[in-house]
Formats: C-alpha cells, sequence, structure tokens
C-alpha cells in the first residue's frame, strides 16, 4: 500500500510519519507545504500522478481559528479548494482520500454528543470552510472518509496543554474556560486511527463515509487544564500547584464563536473499524515530552 500524507509538520502529520516510519510494509511520501500547496491543483496532479498512491491523506489545513474571520479567502483555499484539489486527483488515479475534519461544522448548541447524521451548522469562518471542504472531497471522490475530530494535542507544535505548561512556568494562578465541553484527541490516537481504517479500506474497499473519533471522557477546558497541571506536578515539571479559576466564555471573548458543546458521539468508527475512543489521560502521562 501507497499513502501520500499532506501537512506532514502538523500535528497528526508528524505523528503520522513518526508511525509510518516504523511500518515497513508500507511505502508513504510526507510533504509540507514547502514541498506541496494543496491550493495549486497542477502541482497537486503532478505529485498525485507521479507516486500513484492508494490512499492520499490529508492532514494539512487552516486552523487559526480566529485569525479565519478576517482572513476568509486564505482559510478557504486551504480548507475547501486544497481537499478538493486532492480529492479530485485521487479519484483520477482510483485511490482513497482521508480528510481530517472539526467539530466546529456543528452549532455546539445543547447538551447532545453529535453524530454523524447530526445537522451542521457552524458558527464560525473556520467552521464554514472546514464543511466546504468535506462537501468539496465527498462530491469530488466517491472513496473518501472524512474524520471529525476535536481540541487536538500532541507532543507537536501548538496546541492547549503546551500553552498551558508554558503559562504555568511564570504564573501560578490561570482562569480557563469552564463552560465549553468536548474530548481532548491525541492526535497519535487519531494517526493511528488513520492507519486502520487505510488497511481496512485498502483491503475491502469499503466503508467509505464520515466519521466521528475524539477523546473520552468529556470535560471543559477548565477540567483540562486541571488533569495537565495534576500530571504535571506529579511527574515534578512544576514546582508548585497551579490554581486553576473557572471561566465563562463571556468572559474570554475570541473573534470566533467557539462551540459550547464539542462532544461527539464516536460509535460509528467503533462499529465499522473496531475504534475506541482516544483515552487522553493516558496520552498525558507522557506529559514531559509535551514541555
Amino acid at each position: 500500500m501507497k499513502i501520500l500524507i499532506a501537512g506532514k509538520n502538523g500535528q497528526v502529520g508528524r505523528s503520522l510519519v513518526n508511525i509510518l516510519e516504523t511500518q515497513t510494509e508500507l511505502t508513504f511520501l510526507a510533504l509540507g507545504h514547502e514541498e506541496l500547496d494543496i491550493t495549486d491543483s497542477i502541482q497537486v496532479n503532478k505529485t498525485v500522478s507521479e507516486f500513484q498512491p492508494n490512499i492520499i491523506i490529508n492532514a494539512a489545513a487552516y486552523t487559526a481559528v480566529d485569525k479565519a474571520e478576517q482572513e476568509c479567502e486564505l482559510a478557504y483555499a486551504i480548507n475547501k479548494d486544497g481537499p478538493k484539489n486532492l480529492a479530485l486527483a485521487a479519484n483520477k488515479v482510483n485511490a482513497a482520500i482521508i480528510h481530517i475534519s472539526t467539530d466546529y461544522v456543528f452549532d455546539g448548541n445543547g447538551n447532545n454528543n453529535y453524530t454523524e447524521l447530526a445537522v451542521t451548522a457552524p458558527q464560525s469562518e473556520y467552521g464554514r470552510s472546514k464543511l466546504a471542504g468535506e462537501h468539496a472531497v465527498a462530491q469530488a471522490c466517491a472513496k473518501h472518509i472524512i474524520l471529525r475530530t476535536a481540541w487536538v494535542f500532541s507532543e507537536h507544535g501548538n496546541n492547549f496543554v503546551k500553552t498551558m505548561l508554558r503559562l504555568a512556568k511564570t504564573r501560578n494562578t490561570l482562569g480557563v474556560v469552564a463552560d465549553q465541553y468536548g474530548g481532548p484527541t491525541y492526535a497519535g490516537d487519531i494517526a493511528n486511527a488513520i492507519l486502520t481504517i487505510s488497511r481496512q479500506i485498502a483491503l475491502e474497499s469499503e466503508g467509505y463515509g464520515i466519521y466521528h473519533f475524539s477523546g473520552y471522557p468529556h470535560v471543559s477546558w477548565h477540567k483540562f487544564a486541571e488533569k495537565v497541571f495534576e500530571i504535571a506536578l506529579e511527574q515534578e515539571l512544576l514546582v508548585q500547584p497551579i490554581q486553576v479559576n473557572p471561566i465563562t466564555t463571556q468572559e474570554y471573548p475570541t473573534p470566533a464563536k467557539r462551540p459550547a458543546n464539542s462532544r461527539l458521539n464516536c460509535d460509528k468508527i467503533n462499529n465499522v473499524f473496531g475504534i475506541k475512543q482516544s483515552d487522553w489521560q493516558t496520552a498525558l502521562v507522557r506529559i514531559k515530552e509535551y514541555s
């Protein structure tokens, strides 16, 4: 099986490369933006035509949620046009495409866990650009997997865990939003889920569609931060406890509206592919690697 990865420098991209480097039975080509601009259809077609992958994994995305409110064109170019180019190229060589999406395609209202059939109603430009990307991929390539996830963290790049650890170096008190809920998701678990799906669809060529994959148990950002500091203190990364004060979304205004409810129902991916939800607390045990 030959796998082409776009977005090798992101959290999921780097996790995929780390895992694939140990999988000798798989051939892969991982490219970052400087090597493959997914918004350039000519470049995408040339790369895919030359490599002839069985599966294309799109881990590239515009993820600056607040900046997207002003940089709409750039967000749509990367989150809609880029995935469309990859999907069209995949279709030409009869490859499948696995595209990573987000909880931001939902409005974030209510208390129910969102299933794949739930009505989408993004409340931000970032969310709208990601939903447009989902539609573009689905229309361009029948052999598609759209994987929605949430609250991604890892040893790489910028994420909530690394931000909390950085702030803890200079502060002993922090205010963290307590009225937004979701499932923190370790990027390494997303990568493993993607590779499990890749193997299965390569063998059986079925199971295409939209899936949810995120962490459990569901928590607020406030509770997530408390757990980060608890483990950091246990592992002597902190010299003293950090006081984490709960605050409301209104007390921490941002240009882009965040979903209050990012809980994703992950039953489908477990039923179809045998993939269980990410255990984010286990992933945090390796917290020394995040600092």
